[in-house]
């Protein structure tokens, strides 16, 4: 195979919101936290879970405009980009480091509604809201199924 291909496809949650940067001449940067989780048991039946901290990075005008308004901390995502690692040299003259996932492509996996009822707790308020009632409209299996969490979730699948 000829090149090479730097990819990242993650999906998890925020573990801040988002932090913007407005540059002259109308750039944007929104970085933010992303934590992902992997829950295992291990060869003495314990459950394990494992989380990864990675630092995201927003430049994309139109994408970062939208993570912006809509981010919020605890937020489900789901993220495609690219590793970067850079370095620098802090005010104590030491050098730094630190590897970035540049974002290309972003799909918000947490709903509306489920984004209003974090924000409520956030705030201090109860978060529940009851559903609005909408008459002749009968629940399906598949609504009934939706609190179904992949995550909690546990298989010998090994990847």
């Amino acid at each position: 195979m000829a090149g090479s291909l730097n990819k990242v496809l993650l999906i998890g949650n925020l573990g801040k919101d988002p932090e913007t940067t407005h540059f002259e001449g109308g750039g944007i940067k929104v970085k933010f936290s992303l934590a992902t989780s992997e829950n295992y048991t291990n060869r003495n039946n314990e459950k394990v879970s494992q989380t990864e901290w990675h630092n995201i990075v927003v430049s994309r005008k139109g994408l970062a405009e939208v993570c912006e308004k809509y981010l919020k901390k605890g937020h489900k995502v789901f993220l495609e980009g690219r590793i970067r690692s850079r370095q620098w040299t802090d005010d104590s003259n030491q050098t730094r480091y630190i590897t970035e996932i540049l974002v290309d492509n972003m799909t918000m996996l947490t709903g509306r509604e489920e984004a209003q009822h974090a924000q409520e707790r956030q705030q201090g308020g109860s978060g529940y809201t009851p559903p609005p009632q909408q008459a002749n409209q009968p629940v399906s299996k598949q609504d009934e199924d939706n609190d179904f969490n992949l995550s909690h979730h546990d298989d010998d699948l090994p990847f």
